[in-house]
């Protein structure tokens, strides 16, 4: 019996060990050796698939870059943008990176590392169209992607109460094939965004002259991460310094958008 028992403790204890090794890589937490970035995959230029299915961008290049230096993988996790504070905080992914614009609102959800690029929130017509400054809009149908900073700056405007209705979509690019639709009149997006999508269909679109809020994109880092937030800042500053991030900007952008 006493044989009996002793082969029990030794079969517990072995796998008591094996469990702790099966477990070692999740105990890890900051150090773990992938990162898993959430991104929506119709951002371009930032963030989107290319012809051939592959998740390309700035932001993609840029985050690249900075796993590298940090010596770890990145892994991109396309999400629905407007569920993105929430698969954050569930820990599913662990950076927000892909035209992440900096709020106040949102600074009390997230961690954000410091400003890498400028944006603003412009207006979009279709070029024949006669719509050409911010007060044309009045009684007019609006177009914008959900859980955005493009609807929280066109909420703030004093003209988001003269339009007929605002349209939320999924993405900017359902948004943008309403506008061809002429199922909206007009539509809300980030500047960055539409110059790229303006080089490929050039005789399509028109910019407003006047803008709305101008803003800044961060990446978002969950709550009490300061440790990541420290060492993917500390890896985006030597690509500041070493001309990486210059130079990816030159590769998406045909010049040095990149803040310093």
């Amino acid at each position: 019996m006493k044989k009996v028992f002793a082969l029990l403790f030794m079969l517990v204890g072995i796998v008591s060990v094996l469990a702790a090794c099966g477990s070692s890589d999740k105990s890890e937490g900051d150090s773990k050796e992938k990162i898993i970035i959430g991104i929506d995959d119709k951002f371009a230029p930032l963030g989107f698939r290319d012809d051939k299915n592959e998740i390309v961008g700035f932001d993609i290049d840029l985050a690249k870059a900075a796993a590298k230096e940090m010596g770890t993988e990145v892994e991109f996790q396309p999400i629905d943008w407007s569920t993105k504070e929430s698969e954050l905080a569930s820990g599913r992914i662990d950076l927000i990176w892909n035209g992440y614009t900096i709020t106040d609102e949102r600074k009390e959800k997230v961690l954000f590392t410091k400003p890498y690029l400028e944006n603003a929130q412009v207006i979009v017509t279709l070029k024949d169209s006669k719509l050409t400054k911010l007060t044309d809009l009045e009684g007019k149908k609006i177009g914008i992607q959900a859980q955005s900073s493009a609807l929280d700056a066109f909420n703030e405007s004093d003209m988001s109460k003269k339009v007929k209705n605002v349209s939320e979509f999924k993405d900017n690019v359902l948004a943008l094939n309403d506008l061809k639709a002429k199922r909206v009149d007009a539509v809300v997006i980030d500047e960055v965004v539409i110059d790229y999508y303006m080089t490929q269909q050039k005789d399509t679109f028109k910019i407003m002259d006047e803008s709305l809020a101008p803003e800044q994109y961060g990446v978002g880092i969950k709550k009490g991460n300061e440790e990541l937030q420290t060492k993917l800042q500390d890896a985006l500053d030597k690509m500041n310094e070493d001309g990486t991030a210059e130079e990816i900007s030159n590769k998406w952008f045909g010049e040095s958008k990149v803040l310093k």
